[in-house]
């Protein structure tokens, strides 16, 4: 098998599966639970917060654990839009935002709430003047992802952030999805951060919104004691502590991940290169992790299945969306077919140049027979 999804999920690392295992096995008693073994595991619960904490640089009272990054982000914009709608109705996103951030918006949309679009270049990074342009005494939310989850796309979090400090009435939220265990990312200045343990070879199920201390926000989730007063519900033990395993492998050895990564994305793009008709979207601004091609000829479905016969799994477009072309390749490109024809390669630090060359020649071989019977 060869797998080129890893932005789609990641497969969990065998020390954290073990961590989950011998956690659950050990520390099953409720953390909230007033006994011995109710308190031992709230002990461990607490380990693992503070280990999170530190590993992030953020702390212990800011982290708040979700089902996953669409939960994260969901309750920080809506909690956002509930809480301080007392201040304005405006917030500002981007084209290149992952389908659990426009979801929640266009819910707002409903709700009365305007959402501007900041414009980007032709790399697809937001332009900083347009933003301080776009920000009002109206705007309570910037929501802008650090990585785009189709293209790649790199944004200037960190630029982003002083222009949003400026305006002490509105809040910075990202979502680092892709950048959280991939690529280096400053927290200190962002309001709102949201990330998910199953992309950082983590196990599904749990996510992290990271909250500064002196925001109060409406819960999403009303409910009995958990860990913070943000999300009600039994605190999952043995996922927060696999979380916190599965971060610090990532951190530990993300320098040299991402050296690797970056040799190989180069690699594939020179091979990609030679074959006529395909289009390299991702550009110099992208993360290596993720190489978009447009098949231009081919429908990205078609090829997915193709691939799939010689046990090769890439992805069409990012898992959650609902659209029937990218709408991060159409912003970019402003070409339709590009957009309908993209498919995403996404690369970690344990693929090989094996898989690489053996995937350039199957992708040779499907593009021209499927190009052959259009």
């Amino acid at each position: 098998m060869i797998y080129l999804d890893y932005s789609a999920t990641t497969n969990v690392n065998k020390e954290v599966l073990a961590s989950f295992s011998k956690s659950a096995e050990e520390y099953f008693a409720n953390p909230n639970s007033m006994h011995k073994l109710g308190v031992n595991s709230k002990k461990l619960i607490e380990a693992s917060t503070k280990k999170i904490s530190e590993l992030l640089k953020v702390k212990e009272t800011e982290i708040i654990y979700t089902s996953g990054a669409t939960e994260s982000n969901n309750t920080a914009i809506k909690s956002i839009a509930y809480t301080f709608k007392n201040r304005g109705n405006r917030i500002i996103t981007t084209d290149f935002e992952h389908s659990s951030i426009y979801e929640p918006l266009e819910f707002l949309k409903k709700k009365g709430f305007i959402i501007d679009i900041v414009k980007t270049d032709e790399n697809g990074i937001v332009s900083i003047d347009h933003l301080r342009e776009l920000i009002t005494d109206e705007t309570i939310l910037v929501t802008i992802a650090s990585v785009n989850s189709e293209i790649g796309i790199r944004q200037p979090v960190e630029e982003i952030a002083k222009v949003v400090i400026e305006h002490p009435k509105c809040f910075f939220h990202v979502d680092a999805t892709q950048s959280i265990g991939k690529d280096k990312i400053d927290l200190s200045d962002i309001d709102l951060v949201s990330m998910s343990a199953h992309k950082f070879y983590g196990l599904k199920g749990i996510g992290i919104l990271i909250k500064k201390e002196n925001i109060r926000i409406e819960p999403l989730i009303h409910g009995g004691k958990s860990t913070t007063i943000y999300r009600a519900g039994t605190p999952a033990l043995p996922l927060i502590v696999s979380t916190a395993k599965a971060l610090r492998i990532a951190l530990e050895s993300l320098d040299s991940n991402y050296a690797k990564v970056l040799e190989l994305s180069n690699y594939l793009k020179e091979n990609l290169k030679t074959i006529p008709g395909i289009t390299i979207n991702s550009n110099e601004m992208c993360i290596p992790h993720i190489v978009n091609i447009s098949l231009n000829t081919v429908k990205p479905e078609t090829m997915q299945h193709a691939l799939e016969e010689y046990d090769i799994y890439i992805s069409t477009r990012t898992a959650c969306s609902t659209n029937d072309y990218s709408r991060s390749v159409m912003a970019l490109t402003n070409d339709k077919e590009k957009a309908s024809t993209s498919i995403r390669i996404s690369l970690s630090h344990l693929t090989t140049k094996e898989e690489i060359d053996i995937f350039i020649i199957r992708l040779k071989e499907c593009f021209n027979k499927l190009n052959s019977l259009s």
